[in-house]
């Protein structure tokens, strides 16, 4: 990995030896790693201030005990490219946050993963955390990666922690929205889905990652506790819902264009997976989102709401 600048981090979470354990989290431009790193940021700051460390001093100037790595970083932050093996040199991180690469066809995820793992195993990477997918998510065609990983790391020199996130409230509303005449036509049939609140995700991951030694060997299981439904999206926009067919959802799918071959059949999978019942939580015997957040979670449907509103 080549750094742009050296990073610096903060002095107030320091371990028994008096060293500062460094927490570098991938993926952090997407939507849950800009979330994730804003609470960082803001957890660091608070810590900060209760320690009496003077920000002014240090070159990040946000008093942050992390590293962004990123494929194009700012000063500050790391190069990181799970397409460039080379990029990915984790030498002095403590903690590695790996947001899942999962834009990609199966063996191009894989491979990025198994180049992030062996490239933490070689430098001494303490404890690895990595966002997966929900148990109750296998029928979905985006979960072999997930699955293949969550193995990978079984079988590694690492401790880890697996979050196995469950399908954001905002990715609902992308893909259930309702139409300009208000009426959701999305494939839901009468099945239901445990959406979570996408901030609650990023909360629980800032909580173990900057926790990590009481989650070693752990899979937590993180799924909403309401179910949604279409007819629940339809009455809280205001509108219908008007379920249309597989085939058809799949053409209009296909012909907006927008579309990469490889996310197709994933939309297809989720819609089917909601439809058939396999993704409203009642598969999942032991849902930690609540115990890992301390309180009760977020509600999804605002969030719902909220991504639809915009």
């Amino acid at each position: 990995m080549h750094s742009t600048s050296a990073p610096v981090v903060t002095s107030f979470n320091r371990s028994f030896r008096g060293i500062v354990p460094m927490l570098l989290i991938t993926g952090a431009t997407g939507a849950l790693g800009r979330l994730i790193t804003a609470k960082l940021a803001d957890h660091a700051m608070h810590a900060d201030h209760a320690d009496h460390v003077d920000h002014a001093d240090h070159a990040d100037r946000t008093g942050a005990p992390f590293v962004v790595g990123t494929r194009d970083p700012a000063p500050g932050q790391r190069r990181i490219d799970f397409d460039d093996p080379e990029s990915l040199d984790f030498t002095g991180v403590d903690t590695l946050l790996v947001i899942s690469a999962g834009a990609a066809e199966d063996d191009v995820v894989i491979a990025r993963h198994e180049a992030v793992i062996t490239a933490a195993e070689k430098a001494g990477v303490g404890h690895l955390v990595y966002t997966s997918l929900s148990g109750d998510g296998d029928h979905l065609t985006y979960a072999l990666a997930h699955r293949w990983t969550e193995r990978r790391l079984r079988r590694s020199a690492l401790a880890w922690t697996v979050l196995r996130n469950g399908l954001y409230a905002e990715f609902l509303a992308a893909v259930a929205a309702p139409g300009p005449d208000g009426t959701i036509a999305a494939p839901l049939g009468d099945g239901r889905l445990a959406a979570v609140a996408r901030e609650d995700l990023a909360e629980v991951a800032v909580r173990v990652a900057t926790a990590p030694a009481a989650h070693a060997g752990r899979t937590y299981e993180l799924v909403g506790e309401e179910p949604l439904g279409g007819a629940d999206l339809a009455a809280a926009t205001g509108g219908s819902y008007e379920p249309g067919g597989l085939e058809a959802t799949r053409a209009a799918i296909t012909g907006a264009g927008q579309a990469l071959p490889f996310q197709v059949p994933m939309l297809l999978s989720t819609y089917s997976s909601i439809a058939g019942g396999f993704l409203d939580g009642t598969s999942i015997a032991d849902n930690a989102l609540r115990t890992l957040l301390g309180r009760a979670p977020r509600s999804a449907l605002d969030a719902y709401v909220s991504a639809v509103r915009g």
